[in-house]
């Protein structure tokens, strides 16, 4: 009898992981594939949304080859957040690239909605700070660019969504255009309690509904897949959620009290609130999952540029250097002999939200050695973590005794 699995694809930044897990949570076989990433401008970060896509097939049929035969009885998904997508409704053929989370390109436009007095209006429907990080003003960005974008989007001819929606469309050939509502709650389009989109977040933001996602829980089957080379069709699509909120369900805290780090290109600290929370600390609130029946909610705090300060220091540095040699240069030194590196390669996130900030190296010396500078890219992580984990006490306003880690 051929083992009955589960087939997990992890879509981020920089990889698509694909897992199968039979019913004892046993991992059965895994398999990954790089996601290529461009910066064609200062502060721009963006991908291609068809190699994303196929990074997706690949990576499943990578895995599905690895563990030989198995029964796949659901699929569940988990994607970089708030990067974001637009495709032509009728040919399913992306009218702009994939703007990553990353990106600052619409940074004028939120300067001109923080300079218009909307920040307000906007943390307490949504919980989220103006910043270019949310996916809101990515999306006016894809209409204002795509050919006709406006109309077409307004007739709803054209998909927005990010990328949990892109990948739902891929997987059912079109039948279905949704995002759950984890995702959603880091758009700038929800209103958190609520839990619709916001009629006047989307006239702010000038997205039309008619081009946005179905909203659904994070748990329940939201498609069937039509199949291709490598995804069987007829398999039940049971699971959507932003990766950063998956990590929070894993690890199994479901009651206040604790906070997760996830470590990866940047990072995410996050904590659940019994309700929305506002911050008066530089923290969002957002969806942590929602099943049929019930939300929880979470404090996030979001930090651009972690683990991606060493993937930039390891091609700095040239020659043979990985990511793997930085942590071994870092290692090879007690303390970073005073150097200290700020990696807002692509501003400041949580506590900060400066998005014209800029990353810096000080304390260098005729002494400083690479390995003073490795070891500096390491404690930058430290130190923003420490930055948002202070900043979470003093919302929650009670000490926080435990940090769990992933990434």
């Amino acid at each position: 009898m051929r083992p009955r699995c589960i087939l997990a694809v992890d879509q981020g930044t920089t990889n698509t992981k694909a897992l199968l897990m039979d019913e004892a949570g046993a991992i059965v076989a895994r398999a990954s594939r790089p996601v290529e990433i461009s910066f064609p401008a200062p502060g721009w970060v963006e991908q291609d949304a068809l190699a994303l896509w196929h990074t997706v097939e690949a990576a499943a049929s990578g895995c599905l080859k690895a563990a030989g035969p198995v029964e796949v009885t659901a699929i569940a998904l988990t994607n970089q957040r708030e990067s974001s997508v637009a495709w032509d409704r009728a040919t399913g053929t992306p009218v702009g690239p994939c703007i990553v989370w990353q990106c600052r390109r619409t940074a004028p436009f939120c300067a001109a909605l923080r300079d218009g007095g909307a920040g307000p209006l906007i943390e307490q429907t949504t919980g989220l700070t103006i910043d270019p990080l949310f996916s809101a003003s990515k999306f006016r960005w894809l209409i204002e660019h795509a050919d006709d974008g406006a109309r077409r989007a307004a007739r709803g001819d054209i998909c927005i969504g990010t990328v949990d929606s892109w990948l739902v469309w891929n997987l059912t050939g079109g039948a279905q255009h949704v995002t759950d509502l984890t995702n959603a709650s880091r758009t700038q389009l929800l209103n958190l309690r609520s839990r619709a989109w916001d009629a006047a977040m989307i006239e702010l933001f000038g997205v039309p509904a008619a081009a946005l996602p179905a909203l659904v829980p994070s748990s329940g089957v939201v498609g069937r897949t039509t199949g291709s080379a490598s995804i069987p069709a007829g398999l039940p699509i049971a699971s959507l959620i932003g990766d950063s909120h998956a990590a929070l369900f894993g690890h199994g805290t479901y009651q206040p009290g604790v906070v997760k780090a996830t470590y990866g290109t940047g990072s995410s600290l996050m904590s659940l609130t019994e309700a929305p929370l506002a911050s008066s600390a530089g923290l969002s609130s957002t969806v942590a999952w929602a099943l049929p029946d019930r939300t929880w909610y979470a404090l996030e705090g979001n930090i651009t540029v972690t683990g991606g300060a060493v993937d930039w220091l390891s091609q700095f540095l040239g020659g043979d250097h990985t990511p793997a040699s930085v942590a071994g240069l870092a290692n090879s030194t007690p303390d970073a002999g005073g150097v200290h590196l700020v990696p807002a390669f692509a501003g400041l996130g949580a506590p900060h939200w400066d998005d014209g900030a800029r990353g810096l190296i000080t304390g260098l010396t005729r002494g400083t050695t690479q390995a003073h500078v490795a070891r500096a890219a390491i404690e930058s992580i430290a130190f923003q973590v420490r930055d948002v984990f202070d900043a979470m006490e003093r919302d929650i306003a009670a000490p926080l005794p435990a940090l769990l880690t992933d990434g």
